[in-house]
């Protein structure tokens, strides 16, 4: 087979499969993650892609065509849940305050309401300590304070 034959056969299968076949026409991976990435973090999220271009363009294609495309677009789970869980494994590491942050904000994007994300950074006390979960109580307390929220300690039930 030549490589025109090869290249229009790859091409017709790529189509079937709902990839790609070339650098002008769009990656369906790439589409559900700038959309979801916007939805969930609005410009944050893509000034952060954009901020990687100059050093490792990769890496923000990563983050858009894994992180947003694949995974997070995936419909077996809400989006407002996915960020609950985003934010106790970024308040669990502890050294991840910026994206702790970008994900608060983005949990109050898609719908959670603030009492939900302090109980999941409160729950995090008990599985990665007293230090994370107080970060993470700060990191919600910046962002409470730039979206004007206002929130009253939780009662013990």
């Amino acid at each position: 087979m030549t490589s025109r034959k090869l290249g229009v056969a790859t091409g017709i299968m790529l189509s079937a499969l709902g990839m790609a076949t070339s650098a002008t026409e769009p990656d369906s991976r790439r589409v559900k993650g700038i959309d979801t990435l916007e939805r969930i973090t609005g410009a944050t999220g893509n000034s952060v892609v954009n901020s990687l271009s100059d050093l490792s363009p990769e890496l923000g294609e990563w983050i858009v065509d894994f992180a947003y495309g694949d995974v997070f677009s995936r419909p077996g789970v809400a989006l407002c849940t996915r960020e609950l869980a985003t934010i106790s494994a970024l308040t669990a590491l502890g050294n991840a305050q910026p994206q702790l942050k970008v994900h608060i904000e983005g949990a109050l994007n898609v719908g959670c309401n603030p009492e939900e994300i302090i109980e999941i950074i409160i729950q995090m006390a008990v599985y990665a300590g007293f230090p994370s979960a107080l970060n993470g109580i700060s990191a919600a307390r910046e962002v409470f304070t730039k979206r004007g929220i206002k929130i009253g300690a939780v009662p013990p039930q």
